[in-house]
């Protein structure tokens, strides 16, 4: 799915907000694994799950023809910075909801970037009759829960001792989800 183009200004920095393409997957590729390096936030520690620039480039096509995924891009300065997918589901039964998830450079946290990706793929979902947008967020990410629960988000369970980080110790991961009537 496409979205337009907008641009953010925030203290000094200005970004934007645009749908993936193509050329950007050896990019994106790069982004992907050093964020996965910056934080424990996410699923995967530095090179698991590696997506490749012709895997980046399957994702953005496949989310440019199907109208319920959506990806997202943040730039500065021509850069991508963080990015933020939709992913539809095939099944009849599943179809009137997505998975969202987001993730940011950490030099580019404070600039509300994630919090600009989320609106603009909430105001997607609205807009394209898209009924529940679910997520996944460790129990830790604090901030994260509270711009999910500005959004409209809502706890709908917890996975126990889901993940082991690199302390040693078990965290739990909150399932979130927003549904529209």
């Amino acid at each position: 799915m496409v979205f337009d183009q907008k641009a953010f200004n925030i203290r000094n920095m200005t970004y934007v907000i645009r749908t993936a393409i193509e050329s950007d997957a050896n990019e994106l590729s790069q982004v992907r694994l050093q964020v996965d390096g910056e934080t424990e936030n996410l699923d995967r520690e530095k090179g698991e799950a590696y997506i490749d620039e012709v895997g980046f480039q399957q994702i953005i096509s496949n989310d440019t023809e199907n109208e319920r995924n959506l990806f997202l891009v943040a730039e500065v300065d021509g850069r991508i910075v963080g990015f933020s997918r939709c992913e539809g589901h095939g099944l009849k039964r599943f179809s009137h909801k997505v998975e969202f998830g987001v993730c940011v450079l950490k030099e580019y946290w404070g600039y509300g970037i994630g919090k600009r990706l989320l609106e603009k793929s909430v105001q997607w979902a609205d807009v394209n009759d898209i009924k529940k947008i679910t997520l996944n967020v460790l129990e830790t990410n604090v901030k994260a829960i509270e711009l999910y629960r500005n959004y409209g988000f809502e706890v709908e369970g917890l996975l126990k001792k889901d993940k082991i980080l690199s302390d040693g110790q078990f965290y739990n991961t909150i399932l979130m989800g927003r549904f529209k009537d």
